[in-house]
C-alpha cells in the first residue's frame, strides 16, 4: 500500500536526516500528524528560523546569530589559544566543561581522500591565515580520534609547527567508567602513550 502524497513527502523529508532510514522516518512522519497543529507550527518555524537567521562567524566559522560570535567577541577570552575542532557542535561540548578559556576553529569536517576531501575543502587556509596574528602562541588541535581526524591533526601541525606556534593534541584514551578488557588495541595505546605521572 502507497502513503497518500503528503505523508510520503513527509517521510522522504525525515530519510534526508543522516541515520534515519524508512522505518524511523515513517514513525518521525506519523508522530508529526498526531502531534497539535500548533506544535507542528512551532516546528516548522522553528526549522526556518534555523536555516535562515544562522550564519557562519567570519572569524571562528562556528554556527551564529551574530557576526563575529558571541565567543570571538568575548574579551574575557585567552587570545593566545586556538582550539581547532572538526564540527560546530564540538565547541558547544568543549565549552560544556567550562575548563578552556581560549578561542575556537571550525574547520566543517576532516581531510578525508577517499572521499574526495582535501585540506582546500576544510577551513584549513582560514585557519593558517587566522595564525598569522601574533598574539596566537598555542594551537590545540581537537579534531576527532578518527583516520580522518588524525591525519587532518598531522597535517595542521606540519604546516604550524615551522611557524613557531606551539601545537598540542588533546588527549586520547579510556573514558571515565571504561573497562580496559572492552578497549580497542588503539585505544589503550593512545591511554598508554599519554600516561602521566601522579
Amino acid at each position: 500500500m502507497q502513503y497518500p502524497e503528503p505523508i510520503a513527502k513527509l517521510i522522504e523529508g525525515f530519510m534526508k536526516l543522516p541515520g534515519i532510514g524508512p522505518k524511523t522516518a515513517s514513525r518521525l512522519a506519523f508522530f508529526v500528524l498526531d502531534m497539535k497543529e500548533d506544535d507542528v507550527l512551532d516546528f516548522a518555524k522553528a526549522l526556518v528560523n534555523a536555516k535562515r537567521n544562522l550564519t557562519y562567524c567570519s572569524v571562528c566559522h562556528n554556527i551564529t546569530d551574530t557576526d563575529p560570535c558571541r565567543i570571538c567577541e568575548d574579551k574575557h577570552r585567552d587570545d593566545s589559544m586556538v582550539c581547532v575542532v572538526q564540527e560546530a557542535k564540538d565547541v558547544i561540548a568543549m565549552e560544556k566543561m567550562k575548563e578552556y578559556r581560549g578561542h575556537y576553529h571550525v574547520l566543517h569536517g576532516a581531510i578525508s581522500p577517499m572521499d574526495g576531501i582535501g585540506p582546500e575543502d576544510v577551513k584549513i587556509p582560514e585557519l593558517l591565515k587566522r595564525l598569522q596574528d601574533d598574539t596566537i602562541q598555542e594551537v590545540i588541535i581537537a579534531t576527532n580520534p578518527t583516520i580522518e581526524g588524525e591525519a587532518t591533526a598531522m597535517y595542521i601541525s606540519r604546516l604550524v609547527k615551522p611557524t613557531g606556534i606551539k601545537v598540542t593534541r588533546i588527549a586520547h584514551g579510556l573514558p571515565v567508567g571504561g573497562d580496559l578488557e572492552y578497549a580497542d588495541e588503539v585505544t589503550l595505546s593512545r591511554a598508554i602513550e599519554g600516561r602521566r605521572e601522579l
